[in-house]
């Protein structure tokens, strides 16, 4: 029989032990944690005040309900970031957790690869470990001298509980050894099914959090490998063994259920934007289960370095979010993250710049013998061969645009022209005002959406003029190219510190596809 299938050979699996975490806190009503020793406990399930009473008992089910709904297709009303993570990005986590990926290291103690991590010899649940031989399973030493020698990797199963939260299945075979009734050593091994159901909640400090409510252990065969045992005997210590287990084995539930609850909590979190200043996510509303995935709805509040909230302008047009497709996840990006990150460089002077002859490469024109000749009625008359200088401000914030697969950029910016005269002061010439629409190019990482920008087009009108009034679309072209050509890398290194993406589970999304949605981006990453 396959490990861990009771249901194919159900007469060698014994009754199952049901096992409730009473020592725990998140066993009690209302106990959710966020897993520390001694963190405060969120009442998230029910409230049990004894004065409690019944219309504030109603409205505490109508929120539980409403935020533990199957999420819905359709449009989202919301401008925060969204992450949908699929059962199976869960199930790795869990995984990974007993495997002893490198957050182990940080979160249980010292796991190194030599050891094999939680399960290999000499690890947490290995021989000498915290659960082998001679570890803390050794402490049922009165139960005729039964001591745990070895777990092998359980195989994790998990089922999402639309309105609950998960149930989840580790299916492992213990070793274990102990002293015969007729003297000598017996080497025994017994296949073990251990089930709980976990809870999904929101901890003291607003993050998503799986707490453990109910564990249950099905005790599948025991095989005898050494020493003597008579039959009579044999069902003696198989209902032993049926007794300690789920004491020994459910608490190894909560430890994983700890280490996944810390990449839970890594969702939320403050992210540097360099000189711009950070972005706080936070949870807008409860954690929502369908039974493929986890949604979570994440507000993104902007600050400056000095600590302020800023709070541009949110766009009241909803997204349409797309259908997630089985074995994917996803993050949406909202449209007001773009404009807020390009209202914070505007409001920082990074869009604003001087354009000197040293700056400009040597095949860009930019001298009034150049200008005259595109404009010889307005600026014929003026001196030849005179360098210009050029000051480009930004006066309002950019607007963002994403639509029909294209990001969409438009800057409005003043253009005041000078040129230099030797010996003196630059003069100036005219003041344009122009708006560039750029193009951005999106690219994903690991953790964040990097942008870059390219020229669709520029409109100029003259806002005011020292000579003849012109035509300014007649500069049009020559703008283009001289602004650009020195305009776009500037702009390309302001935006290098590009938008975080909220850390789902550790899911890297560098190799995620993305798709320009109305007022969204969505990265979908396969599982």
């Amino acid at each position: 029989m396959a490990l861990g299938e009771p249901w194919r050979e159900p007469n060698r699996w014994l009754n199952g032990a049901a096992w409730a975490y009473k020592g725990h806190p998140s066993a009690r009503v209302g106990g959710g944690t966020d897993r520390r020793p001694g963190a405060p406990t969120y009442p998230l399930w029910s409230c049990r005040s004894k004065g409690m009473q019944p219309a504030m008992l109603a409205l505490w089910s109508l929120l539980l309900l409403w935020g533990l709904a199957t999420p819905c297709q359709g449009l989202l009303e919301t401008v925060g970031t969204l992450a949908r993570i699929d059962k199976d990005e869960l199930g790795k986590a869990i995984q990974n957790s007993l495997v002893g990926e490198p957050i182990l290291q940080n979160v249980l103690g010292s796991v190194t690869a030599v050891n094999r991590g939680l399960l290999g010899s000499g690890g947490l649940l290995g021989g000498g470990g915290l659960l082998g031989h001679g570890g803390v399973f050794g402490v049922v030493e009165e139960l005729s001298g039964l001591k745990i020698e070895e777990l092998t990797l359980p195989k994790v199963s998990l089922k999402l509980l639309p309105g609950f939260g998960v149930q989840l299945s580790l299916h492992t075979k213990v070793g274990m050894r102990c002293s015969g009734p007729l003297g000598g050593l017996l080497q025994l091994a017994a296949e073990v099914n251990v089930t709980s159901r976990v809870a999904l909640g929101v901890s003291s400090r607003g993050t998503p959090i799986l707490i453990l409510k109910r564990c249950n252990t099905l005790l599948g065969h025991i095989s005898l490998f050494s020493g003597l045992l008579p039959t009579p005997l044999f069902g003696v210590v198989e209902q032993m063994i049926f007794k300690v287990l789920p004491g020994l084995l459910c608490p190894v539930v909560d430890s994983v259920l700890g280490v996944v609850n810390e990449l839970l909590g890594a969702v939320l979190g403050l992210v540097s934007l360099g000189a711009l200043g950070s972005v706080e996510f936070s949870l807008a509303t409860l954690p929502l289960i369908s039974n493929q995935y986890i949604e979570l709805d994440i507000n993104p509040i902007v600050k400056s370095v000095a600590g302020d909230i800023i709070d541009f302008p949110k766009s009241r047009a909803p997204a349409k979010v797309p259908p997630k497709k089985d074995h994917t996840s996803q993050v949406m990006v909202p449209l007001y993250l773009f404009n807020t990150m390009f209202g914070l460089l505007q409001t920082n002077g990074a869009l604003d710049m001087d354009i000197t002859p040293e700056l400009v490469p040597s095949d860009v024109p930019l001298t009034t013998t150049d200008l005259a000749a595109l404009l010889p009625e307005a600026l014929g008359k003026l001196p030849l061969h005179q360098q210009l200088l050029l000051f480009l401000r930004v006066r309002e914030a950019p607007t963002v645009t994403l639509h029909n697969k294209k990001a969409l950029v438009s800057l409005p910016a003043n253009i005041h022209v000078l040129f230099y005269v030797p010996k003196g002061t630059p003069e100036s010439l005219f003041e344009l005002n122009s708006v560039m629409t750029v193009r951005a190019q999106l690219a994903p990482s690991a953790t964040k959406l990097h942008i870059s920008l390219s020229l669709e087009r520029l409109s100029v009108k003259v806002a005011s003029s020292f000579t003849h009034a012109f035509d300014g679309s007649r500069l049009e072209e020559w703008l283009s190219h001289v602004v650009w050509a020195v305009y776009a890398p500037k702009l390309n290194v302001a935006l290098d510190v590009g938008i975080p993406l909220p850390k789902v589970l550790n899911i890297n999304f560098s190799n995620s596809v993305l798709e320009i949605i109305e007022n969204a981006v969505v990265l979908t990453v396969a599982s």
